[in-house]
């Protein structure tokens, strides 16, 4: 058989990639690559400079890989529903390969790539590998999705017996001599109209190999005590490779796994099941990007106010662990998953704005921006999402920053106004003596945490008791 393997984003390796191994085992293999203007039109590329940075540099190294095990990849410019239909005839192909994604406007596509396929007379087969399981096969026993997520991760646990992942082909086939097309050179990013920034992680396969080992050398130890504190380096750093297949789920569940079952073990698989939550959440409901689990947040009534907006994204609302979030996110493309969760509840509540706004920041400046694990972790923190926080549950920036930034290193790295700040004050340099004030030059806070609280909680109330009436 004649196989085209569809890299498309999240499966940029060569390892544990089933459509690849399945390719090679057939007969032939073509991989190939779409420069689809959804995601690399310069326009589009400048409203996601961290992930595009990261993605290249994976394609780069991919495309390394093939060629050192004797194949290439071809990449061509265009819509993959006009390319890979049209390469398919041309190539003479038997079937195209792929990974299938859980987002709606992938789901779309696929569909609009099988019914061109299917007009050609070639197979189109999507495997498994964005998730450890297939979205919808984890059901209730109603046969329903689940709405909370300690049952789903109980019956994950039940239905988890994955095969050992796949090892990287020792070689493959050369692309045939027959097969031609119009293919471009990997992009670089200025000629997307973007500029290199030397703080992001490295992408591609290698690197993701070498922060698991990392991960499993050291941080996984204390994993379980760690990873909740900003100041540390406690947590794995592996969200981009997960988010772009660099390293499969399958790959690091297992390697955790045969680690050791330690408690700190077990914290780190159960945020793996977190992650399949949410896919499997946007499976089901792929309405979720657009609207609120909860229909009783529909219509919520958010505050339009720029410029508390501005000094949220900006890093200038007068909270230090906030503005650290906010400024950590600009500057490396990552922001701790603590501080994720405090930046995005001082959003929604202290501050009254529409989380989808703050979901939307996030995506367009994170490296690891996930559709599925970014909607719901929002969702989550704003409490509009499934198995979410309650709603009245409120984070207290100075408290959260006292337990999980003790020292204030985590603040001093990123707001550098308060490098000097005395440690006593880190948290709420307000209240530091007029003369430290003045000489950092911080902001007051914009909005007062006992007020913005009882704000967002009166709000809600009416709001949620109007909905649950009507």
């Amino acid at each position: 058989m004649r196989s085209i393997v569809w890299f498309r984003g999240k499966d940029l390796r060569v390892a544990d990639h089933r459509p690849l191994a399945e390719g090679a085992a057939t007969g032939d293999v073509i991989p190939l690559f779409v420069l689809d203007p959804f995601f690399f039109a310069p326009e589009r590329a400048r409203n996601l400079p961290h992930r595009l940075q990261f993605l290249l540099e994976s394609l780069s190294a991919l495309e390394a890989n093939l060629a050192h095990l004797g194949s290439r990849l071809l990449v061509v410019p265009g819509r993959s529903v006009d390319v890979v239909p049209r390469l398919a005839a041309q190539w003479k192909a038997d079937q195209v390969l792929a990974h299938r994604w859980v987002e709606p406007f992938a789901r779309e596509r696929d569909r609009r790539v099988d019914e061109g396929l299917a007009r050609v007379g070639v197979a189109f087969r999507l495997f498994e590998g964005e998730t450890l399981l297939p979205p919808g096969s984890v059901r209730n026993g109603q046969g329903d999705m689940f709405r909370v997520f300690t049952p789903f991760a109980r019956a994950c646990g039940v239905k988890l017996d994955l095969e050992p992942a796949l090892a990287a082909p020792r070689s493959l086939p050369p692309v045939p001599g027959d097969v031609w097309a119009e293919t471009v050179p990997i992009p670089s990013l200025e000629a997307l109209g973007l500029t290199p920034n030397s703080r992001l992680q490295a992408g591609g396969e290698r690197a993701a190999r070498q922060r698991l080992k990392a991960f499993l050398e050291g941080p996984l130890t204390d994993y379980g005590v760690d990873r909740d504190r900003m100041d540390l380096p406690g947590t794995s750093r592996l969200s981009a490779d997960l988010k772009f297949g660099t390293l499969s789920v399958r790959a690091l569940w297992q390697a955790v796994a045969a680690a050791g079952a330690s408690d700190s073990g077990h914290r780190y698989l159960n945020e793996l099941l977190w992650r399949e939550f949410s896919h499997h959440l946007l499976w089901e409901w792929p309405e979720l990007l657009e609207r609120p689990f909860r229909p009783a947040f529909e219509g919520f009534p958010w505050r339009d106010d720029e410029a508390a907006w501005e000094a949220w994204t900006e890093g200038r609302t007068g909270y230090p662990v906030v503005d650290a979030a906010a400024r950590q996110l600009w500057a490396e493309g990552f922001v701790h998953n603590r501080a994720r969760m405090v930046a995005a509840s001082f959003l929604a509540k202290h501050l009254l704005i529409d989380y989808r706004r703050g979901e939307a920041h996030f995506l367009r400046w994170l490296t690891d921006g996930d559709w599925a694990a970014n909607n719901a972790g929002w969702q989550w923190c704003a409490g509009c999402g499934c198995d979410a926080q309650p709603w009245f549950r409120i984070f207290n920036p100075v408290t959260q920053g006292r337990k999980f930034d003790p020292r204030g290193d985590y603040v001093r790295r990123w707001v550098s106004e308060l490098a000097d700040c005395p440690t006593a004050f880190i948290h709420e340099p307000w209240k530091a003596p007029q003369a430290v004030r003045t000489r950092l030059d911080y902001p007051e806070p914009i909005v007062d945490h006992a007020f913005a609280r009882e704000r967002f909680l009166a709000v809600a109330k009416a709001h949620l008791g109007h909905a649950k009436m009507g």
